[in-house]
Order: C-alpha cells, then sequence, then structure tokens
C-alpha cells in the first residue's frame, strides 16, 4: 500500500528468479522457500541484491567463507561464480600522509616517495625494522604524537596521563559484539590486583576507549557509563600511584581520530571471532605503528598473515569455535563464574555498589553475562585476553623487540590501502 508499484516490480523479480531457482532445485520447494526474495510476508532485501547481482564479495577473507559456508550457503551452491572476496582498505593518504606528517615525512626521506602512489613500497621499511637510528625516529614521532593527545585529553576529560605510558585504545561504535566490556572487566581485575599488591610488575597502561552509542541501544549506554564510573574510581584512587588510568573519549569523530590513531600504542581490536565482518580501523592503526591486540576475527587475520605472528597478539575463540557453540551450543557462563575467582570478583563489582551508589546502574551487564548466555563469549574469552594483556606488558617493555614490531606492522600495511581494495 505504500509503495505499490515498486512492490509489482520486487514482486514480478521475486517471480522469475522462483522460476529461475526451480530449474536448479527441481522439486525443492523448502530450498527455493528459503532464497526467495518474497516470503513469510517478507521483502528480504539481501536476496533481491543476490538476484539482481553478477558480483557478490565478502569484505575479508573469513567472512567471504562464511558467507559460501553459512549465511548464503544455499545461493553461493546455486552462483558459486558470482562470490569472491574484497578485502576492506583504508587511504593511506588520510590515514599516514594527512594524519600522521612526521611518520609520513621519515618513511619518504628513509625509502623514498613512491609508496605515496604504491603503498605496498612501504614494505622497503622492513629491512630498517632492526636498525637502532630509524627506531629511534619511530620512537621519537610516537613520543610527539602521544604529546598532542594528552594535551587533548587534558583539555576535554582535565586528566593528566603520563606519555611514557603504554596508550592503549578502543575506539569503535559500542556495541555488545565488539565487547567494550571484555576491555573493561579486563581492566577491573588489573585494578583489583594492582590494590592487592602495589609493586605488581606493570608497565604504566592508560586504557582509552571512545565511541558513539546508538539512541535507542540502552546496553551501549550504559556501557558508556560503566567506562565513566570505572574510569572515575580509578584515576582518583592514590594506592595504585597512577599505574594505569582510564579515559573515554567523548565525542569520537574523523578530527579525533586523526589525533588518537598516530599516538596509540595498543589497538584493541577484540570482537566476538566470526561477528566483525572485517573492521577497518585496525588497518588505520597498524599503518601508523600500533600494536594489534585483536581475536582472530575479519582483517585481524590477514593483518597477522601480513605482518606475521610475531608482531601481533592474539588471543580468544576463534571464528569456527564460536559458529559451532552457535549450532550446537554447550557453553555455559556460570561454568566460568564458579571456576575463575578473578570472574566472580570483577561481576560482583558491577552490582555492590563499587563503581555506582546505585547498585542497578550496571545490573544490565551482570544479566547479560550471566542470565543471558553470554551470547558474544566475554567470559569464555577472559582468561585468554588477559594473558594476552600481560604478553603486551612484557613484550613493551622490551623497547627494541617493541619497535621492530611497530615498523614490521608499518611496512606490511600497504597491502590494507583502498588503493589494492578497489
Amino acid at each position: 500500500t505504500l509503495l505499490p508499484r515498486i512492490y509489482m516490480i520486487v514482486h514480478e523479480i521475486n517471480e522469475r528468479f522462483c522460476r529461475e531457482l526451480w530449474g536448479k532445485n527441481r522439486g525443492n520447494w523448502e530450498k527455493i522457500r528459503h532464497m526467495a526474495v518474497i516470503a513469510d510476508g517478507y521483502v528480504h532485501m539481501a536476496h533481491l541484491a543476490i538476484a539482481g547481482s553478477h558480483s557478490i564479495n565478502g569484505v575479508a577473507v573469513l567472512h567471504t567463507d562464511i558467507l559460501k559456508k553459512e549465511v548464503l550457503h544455499d545461493f553461493w551452491e546455486a552462483y558459486p561464480q558470482r562470490f569472491n572476496n574484497k578485502t576492506n582498505g583504508v587511504t593511506h593518504r588520510r590515514w599516514l600522509l594527512a594524519a600522521n606528517p612526521g611518520l609520513a615525512a621519515l618513511i619518504t626521506e628513509t625509502i623514498g616517495g613512491a609508496w605515496l602512489e604504491d603503498p605496498c613500497r612501504l614494505q622497503d621499511l622492513a629491512q630498517y625494522a632492526g636498525d637502532a637510528s630509524f627506531q629511534q625516529e619511530i620512537a621519537a614521532i610516537k613520543r610527539r604524537n602521544k604529546q598532542m593527545l594528552a594535551r587533548i585529553i587534558r583539555e576535554r576529560n582535565g586528566i593528566a596521563v603520563d606519555v611514557d605510558s603504554i596508550f592503549d585504545v578502543q575506539v569503535k561504535r559500542i556495541h555488545a559484539y565488539k565487547r567494550q566490556s571484555l576491555n573493561v572487566l579486563q581492566i577491573m581485575d588489573l585494578y583489583q590486583r594492582l590494590l592487592e599488591d602495589p609493586d605488581l610488575p606493570v608497565w604504566p597502561r592508560t586504557f582509552m576507549i571512545g565511541g558513539k552509542a546508538a539512541m535507542g541501544y540502552y546496553i551501549a549506554k550504559r556501557t558508556i557509563k560503566l567506562i565513566n564510573s570505572l574510569a572515575e574510581v580509578i584515576n582518583n584512587d592514590k594506592r595504585i600511584c597512577d599505574k594505569i588510568k582510564l579515559v573515554f573519549l567523548a565525542n569520537y569523530n574523523v578530527s579525533l581520530a586523526e589525533v588518537i590513531i598516530p599516538a596509540t600504542d595498543v589497538s584493541e581490536q577484540i570482537p566476538t571471532a566470526s561477528r566483525e565482518a572485517c573492521g577497518t580501523a585496525n588497518m588505520k592503526f597498524m599503518m601508523n605503528g600500533s600494536v594489534t591486540l585483536g581475536t582472530l576475527d575479519g582483517g585481524n587475520i590477514e593483518i597477522r598473515d601480513a605482518a606475521g605472528r610475531d608482531n601481533i597478539v592474539t588471543f580468544g575463540l576463534t571464528a569456527p569455535e564460536v559458529l559451532q557453540y552457535y549450532r550446537q551450543g554447550g557453553y555455559n557462563p556460570w561454568d566460568i563464574y564458579h571456576s575463575d575467582p578473578r570472574v566472580k570478583r570483577v561481576l560482583e563489582k558491577l552490582v555492590d555498589g563499587s563503581l555506582s551508589p546505585d547498585r542497578e546502574d550496571f545490573r544490565a551487564h551482570y544479566d547479560s553475562f550471566l542470565h543471558h548466555g553470554d551470547q558474544y563469549f566475554v567470559l569464555k574469552d577472559f582468561a585468554a585476553y588477559v594473558a594476552a594483556q600481560e604478553i603486551i606488558n612484557d613484550k613493551y617493555q622490551d623497547q627494541k623487540v617493541w619497535r621492530q614490531m611497530c615498523i614490521h606492522n608499518i611496512a606490511h600495511a600497504g597491502w590494507f590501502s583502498s588503493d589494492r581494495t578497489f
């Protein structure tokens, strides 16, 4: 009734498409219904797109495989020649040349300017990964970028951060599957361990989380509240001697990202495996010499393959393991709660008044983990994530090794330029 002519056209497309499917699946009415453009009272827009396309691509190798084997398997069987992969890319002109002019100038000075038009030439930097002089220049540029971000944090948040601390950053849309909550639980655990042992061998760490929540997305808005409440507690507790700080970067946008990304040491890319189709922030951070701490999902896998396994820190369930749990069950978050005292302690902190006078402020998070099945496997990946954070802590203390990791990431970032994707 709203769009009658468009509906007539879509209906005709559906008729023709179903006739074509009948030729491929004669007698299999259930399969045709599953693939139809119009079925069960809905117009299935993805099916319409497939019916009208000659080329269908995923945005990372893993997720192209998931499309073929899981999400669009019937369509792939019917039209295998249409499916292909186009891993996402980002423009090095914006996210390196413009956002980080100091680094861009050093690269040009070191290997020439050919990388500007052929970003894969960045790989020529790999030969300098162990060069002490080049490492020092890279470190000096990173420190200047950190000083710039620290000034903005002081102006906007009123928080003084140590530029010699590890700048550990997670900036992206606030969403349960992106697991800002996993980051928060790990910070809570580290904070508790520092209270118990102020001499814990932890390199000073500044955790930064930024992003926006959709207007009607309640748990995402509560996550922003949780981050800020935890920051209020940690940043004002003198007992931990400023070993960790937590900052929420409000109003995250491109302009702010152009300051954050060049200043970042650790790039947090920790979605539930199989849920992040690709990601592009991971590529921007890599291009600017950050080390990725991530799950084996989307573009993270290809960053690992490009930069080398020694130059990224990964953890947690793999996509096949997650999909297996989704299909067959077998995961009970209460098992983790009862077997890992760290998990029990941080979850109880959500609802015991430690973070807010209103004990119900973060009840939704507590319930999502324990009473609603923890569908994004936050508790399942918690121990592995804490262990990965400890690897980051150890590697950063050997600055020669850390700088080599950073340089290898820059050198192999050219593949992730959008020039190659297009």
